[in-house]
């Protein structure tokens, strides 16, 4: 009797329920690593796992259940993509159509440098270096005296 009460509880801890809780766990993983691919489109700098906006907890709904249909992350991916564009993605494909968004912060640094280096430049050029006149030097010198008269007291 020992022995089949054995068996029996040997039985049931190998049941399907063990196998589901394992599954639950891998589609969990799944979801999170998927979540942390995909761009929150409300917060832009945050990924759908750590934003705790609207649309990032109905775009983990999403994947979850698509996830919970059996589709691949690719497929889960490519979804995202054809549905809200290649800036979905955390780190977007480089593509001529993701150039912009690759390059545009150092073409926006490089412009910004070069503006700033052409301003100065003619800045530069305007600026009148003549000499001072008998009167501005004389202006000059009485000033200094003074400031160094009330700096000796």
């Amino acid at each position: 009797m020992r022995t089949v009460l054995a068996l029996l509880m040997l039985l049931l801890a190998q049941s399907p329920g063990t196998a589901w809780a394992d599954s639950h766990a891998e589609l969990d993983r799944r979801a999170k690593d998927l979540a942390a691919q995909l761009r929150c489109l409300v917060c832009q700098n945050q990924t759908i796992a750590e934003s705790n906006a609207e649309l990032a907890r109905d775009l983990r709904a999403v994947v979850r259940e698509q996830l919970s249909q059996g589709r691949s992350d690719r497929e889960i991916i490519a979804f995202m993509v054809a549905r809200y564009g290649d800036f979905v993605l955390y780190k977007p494909p480089l593509k001529a159509t993701t150039l912009l968004l690759w390059f545009g912060p150092a073409l926006l640094l490089a412009a910004g440098a070069a503006t700033l280096f052409l301003y100065l430049r003619r800045r530069r050029g305007r600026l009148d270096e003549r000499a001072l006149t008998e009167e501005e030097q004389r202006r000059a010198r009485t000033l200094l005296e003074g400031a160094s008269d009330r700096e000796a007291r």
